[in-house]
């Protein structure tokens, strides 16, 4: 038979027990039916041959029962029930299965308990709740990562210039009648064209809107740039008008000229034709070498 007194003997405070955790303020159990977790006679669940305790299974409370009758057979020692959810109803069920037993084990059943639902409850809320999640990283894998957005970030590029090129060149009618051109880029910039046009048409209204449009300026805002600029613009007129005289006046005396000439050559002929230049005067001279006295005597 089992004798409680016998086991708290030699596993009491002054023994060995695997379970027990000893501090400098008291001792502790770790066996997981202790009902208050301390290591003491009342709460260990070897030295009693009846005991209860509450435990939790994946958020589910269950009450379990140990009775001496049952101390023969271990594999069906513990009594297992399952209590409601409802935290009124479980109390309850626990006064039911705990009727006859010692108060202050219905007592510390009933605290373990409301302990257990309270921190399912917390537990409920902070998976409900936005928490930040720390993963590590290695510096491999970011050299790497980071390498594949650089050429990805090329080939990008080099795909868009390509794609501008083709346009430009489908626009110029290098290719004559393409079929194999992809629809999709082609609409693009038909889009962008279209675009483009409409804001050019916005800015031609606006610029229209602004046409016959009055405004009043007063005299204090024409500052003395404007003025250096009028007088400039009176200087350039002035020189102008003069170049315009001198001109004509420089015409005037050619054509005085033109007409004394002609006076003093005569008509020309009526034919049309221009009359002949006079020839140059050219005086010929010829040299004859003088006979020697012999061939003369002979």
């Amino acid at each position: 038979m089992q004798h409680d007194d016998v086991i708290w003997d030699i596993i009491g405070n002054k023994q060995f027990c695997s379970y027990k955790v000893k501090t400098k303020t008291q001792a502790f159990c770790r066996n997981e039916y202790n009902i208050t977790g301390l290591c003491n006679r009342s709460s260990c669940p070897l030295a009693n041959s009846q005991y209860a305790t509450i435990r939790e299974e994946k958020g589910q409370c269950f009450l379990y029962m140990k009775v001496i009758e049952r101390a023969a057979f271990p594999a069906k020692m513990w009594e297992k029930v399952k209590l409601c959810k409802n935290y009124e109803k479980a109390l309850e069920m626990i006064d039911e299965n705990l009727i006859y037993w010692p108060r202050f084990i219905r007592h510390k059943c009933k605290q373990r308990f409301t302990k257990i639902t309270q921190y399912l409850i917390r537990m409920r809320k902070l998976v409900l709740k936005r928490r930040r999640k720390l993963v590590p990283l290695s510096r491999k894998v970011e050299r790497r990562e980071k390498r594949k957005e650089e050429k990805a970030l090329i080939a990008a590029q080099l795909d868009n210039a390509i794609e501008k090129e083709l346009l430009e060149r489908l626009k110029q009618g290098t290719y004559g009648d393409i079929y194999n051109f992809p629809v999709h880029a082609f609409d693009r910039a038909l889009e962008q064209q279209d675009e483009e046009s409409e804001e050019e048409e916005g800015e031609e209204e606006d610029e229209d809107e602004d046409v016959g449009k009055r405004e009043f300026v007063a005299e204090e805002e024409l500052e003395a740039d404007d003025l250096s600029d009028f007088e400039d613009m009176n200087k350039l007129g002035t020189s102008s008008d003069e170049e315009e005289e001198e001109a004509e006046s420089s015409e005037e005396e050619e054509e005085e000229e033109t007409t004394k000439a002609s006076r003093s050559k005569g008509k020309s002929p009526a034919n049309g034709s221009m009359p002949r230049r006079k020839r140059a005067f050219v005086e010929i001279e010829y040299e004859t070498e003088p006979v020697p006295k012999s061939t003369a005597s002979l």
